[in-house]
């Protein structure tokens, strides 16, 4: 491989490539942001049984990603080892994504049956997932932009993309569900989630030198699980999304009950923040990124988040939740710009140490960490909502559910953010380590 030049990719396979990032921005922005107050609060199934479900899919994902992540990186076919994950899986994903949001009954009618549906549906949806979106078009980032500053250019242009998957995922539930209902606003996205993966599609290729891994399972896991700067990168995305989760997930009940606003309105707030941190991309990436590095990067982002989360607790109208969510957007910026180019970094490491390229297998163990996120927020959720008297069933709340959901989306994003900085202060790929593996990179 070391004497083969790579290709690097053009501008519109860089767009098209981009594009598809809706197709897994867009479900499961929709999932992490409007699932638990759909099954809780529409469904009126108990807080605690959906706590234990997010975490009977956390240990699946445990179990399943790793699998799916070898099998990516093993695969032989005419198509390669990423394009026919995507190609052919792309259907059964957004079905998967739609018969989430259409149980055909309610905890009322048949609370167990409803708590089946939720279960089996999100684990179809995850194990889909994984190999659409983590061991399909995710692991192909790295090989078809082989050097940091393609990484950040397409990057930012995902990002940007995402920013549009952000609003239509995460903003735009509580309008459409208010329109026409949960069962066709899942419909609907995994429509356009479908539309986008087989349009960026056609910007896809794989480099012709980077052939399928002959690392056995046991010892690839092995590899995977000790190395430092992957565990360091994960435990920070892991505490990402337990930050990001509980904002989204949370901004729904934060808008009902501690605002007193209608809970459609969430969309605007949550669209205040994703326009603001697609606002705010360039100059993560122009001032803080490529001048720093992903690991500074990071911290920067992490840090913010931790801060921005503040105001929250002392908000009581909705022009001052809107301006919380613009502050917030800045943070969010630099959090999503930077998570697939330091997983990159990682990669190229491990191939340098093991002689044999696993992007699947890394992203998939890290979307394993991801899903567990959901789990920490949604215990989360479960024992605060508890400390703090929310009772779904209930037709008025008691008074102190208000200050509930306030400390719900405080407590746990500065958790997330202080462990997240905490890993990533012992992440080995910086200063002279990192540019020793890019000059060596560029002289292979």
């Amino acid at each position: 491989m070391a004497t083969v030049e790579l290709r690097m990719p053009t501008r519109r396979e860089s767009w098209l490539y981009a594009i598809a990032n809706l197709g897994g921005s867009i479900p499961y922005q929709a999932y992490n942001a409007a699932v638990l107050f759909f099954y809780t609060d529409v469904k009126q199934l108990a807080p605690a049984t959906a706590a234990i479900i997010m975490t009977i899919y956390a240990i699946w994902n445990a179990v399943n990603n790793p699998i799916i992540g070898h099998y990516s990186d093993q695969l032989q076919s005419r198509w390669g080892r990423r394009i026919p994950l995507i190609k052919f899986g792309a259907l059964p994903f957004a079905l998967s994504f739609a018969a989430i949001w259409n149980p055909p009954f309610d905890a009322a009618s048949n609370a167990d049956a409803l708590a089946l549906w939720f279960l089996v549906s999100i684990i179809l949806f995850e194990g889909l997932g994984t190999v659409v979106t983590m061991a399909g078009h995710q692991a192909l980032l790295p090989e078809m932009f082989p050097t940091y500053a393609s990484r950040v250019e397409v990057a930012v242009r995902m990002n940007w993309i995402q920013t549009a998957g952000l609003f239509t995922g995460a903003a735009l539930p509580p309008i459409l569900a208010t329109i026409i209902g949960y069962p066709l606003m899942g419909a609907v996205f995994a429509l356009v989630a479908l539309s986008a993966l087989m349009i960026g599609l056609r910007g896809m290729y794989e480099q012709p030198s980077f052939q399928p891994t002959t690392v056995p399972f046991g010892q690839a896991v092995r590899y995977t699980i000790a190395n430092r700067a992957f565990i360091s990168v994960m435990i920070a995305q892991m505490m990402r999304f337990v930050s990001t989760n509980t904002l989204m997930a949370g901004m729904f009940f934060y808008i009902k009950y501690a605002i007193g606003a209608d809970p459609a309105t969430t969309s605007i707030v949550l669209a205040s923040a994703f326009v603001a941190a697609g606002l705010f991309l360039p100059i993560w990436a122009k001032f803080i990124a490529l001048r720093f590095g992903p690991r500074t990067t990071l911290l920067i982002a992490y840090a913010s988040i931790g801060v921005a989360v503040i105001p929250l607790l002392f908000a009581s109208t909705f022009v001052e939740a809107l301006v919380c969510a613009v502050f917030l957007g800045f943070p969010v910026a630099g959090l999503i710009l930077m998570g697939d180019v330091i997983m990159a970094d990682v990669i190229d490491e491990d191939e340098v140490r093991t002689g044999t390229r696993r992007e699947a297998m890394f992203y998939a163990v890290n979307g394993a960490a991801v899903a567990l996120s959901a789990t920490i927020a949604a215990t989360g959720f479960g024992i605060i909502t508890g400390i703090y008297g929310y009772d779904p069933t209930l037709a008025v709340q008691p008074d102190t559910v208000a200050m509930g959901f306030r400390m719900y989306m405080l407590v746990l994003p500065i958790l997330g953010a202080v462990c997240a900085v905490a890993a990533l202060w012992f992440y080995p790929l910086h200063g002279a380590r990192l540019q020793a593996l890019r000059e060596r990179q560029r002289s292979s």
